[in-house]
């Protein structure tokens, strides 16, 4: 049944998926939905679901191999470059899954696809590479590319520039990455993102002390500055 309604999404478009539709393409009658899923939304839901597991699919099979040494910012860019690649390519789907916020994002595909996020900007910190927080580097990323597909398929065919998604790719290697720096490693906020993605990995301080330590990497590396002690006449 939800084979059944991603054929009809990917064919039709959305009007298309209908319950009484859905079950004529499935072979079942209409109250097998409703038993299985709740309603119509609850297919949908599903659906979406579906299309996360068929994206984390295309992720792992993107993935470069464990034991190729590949530079964490050209990664980062192959990463965007896929997922905007299926978003283009499934158009409907892709509408389906990010077109409304939260369908689909408790699903174990949606959780795994994001863990795969975010190892790419795990090593990108751990690289001295990052420019931003490893949260608001997930931000941009994903805002960025689901920003670039769905701008994409607003515009008519003929207004569809590809230096679009380009344009767009690059800048936020710009805002989340050092590659176009001076330098690799941006001072104190960079030095701190390093050592704060290698943190969890070293075994010679206390939980305690890797909590406190955490604290003052996180300061540093958002750049947040401690006010001047005033002092009392």
């Amino acid at each position: 049944m939800i084979e059944a309604a991603a054929n009809l999404l990917a064919r039709d478009g959305s009007d298309a998926v209908t319950t009484r539709a859905v079950a004529a393409a499935a072979g079942v009658q209409p109250p097998a939905i409703y038993r299985l899923f709740g309603d119509k939304d609850g297919l949908l839901e599903a659906v979406a679901e579906h299309g996360y597991a068929t994206f984390f699919a295309a992720k792992i099979v993107g993935a470069a191999p464990r034991d190729q040494v590949v530079d964490p910012v050209d990664d980062l860019r192959a990463g965007w470059d896929l997922a905007v690649e299926f978003g283009l390519t499934h158009p409907a789907l892709y509408a389906l899954m990010y077109g409304e916020p939260k369908r689909g994002t408790t699903s174990a595909a949606f959780r795994a696809g994001m863990q795969v996020l975010e190892k790419r900007i795990h090593r990108l910190a751990a690289a001295g590479r990052l420019r931003a927080s490893e949260q608001l580097a997930a931000a941009l990323i994903h805002a960025t590319a689901r920003g670039a597909v769905l701008t994409w398929l607003s515009l008519p065919e003929d207004r569809r520039d590809p230096a679009l998604l380009t344009a767009m790719r690059e800048s936020m290697v710009t805002a989340v990455t050092t590659e176009n720096s001076a330098v690799l490693d941006p001072g104190p906020a960079g030095a701190a993102r390093a050592l704060r993605a290698a943190l969890p990995e070293q075994t010679t301080l206390s939980g305690a002390e890797q909590h406190l330590l955490g604290e003052w990497l996180d300061r540093l590396a958002d750049g947040e500055e401690t006010p001047p002690a005033t002092h009392r006449e």
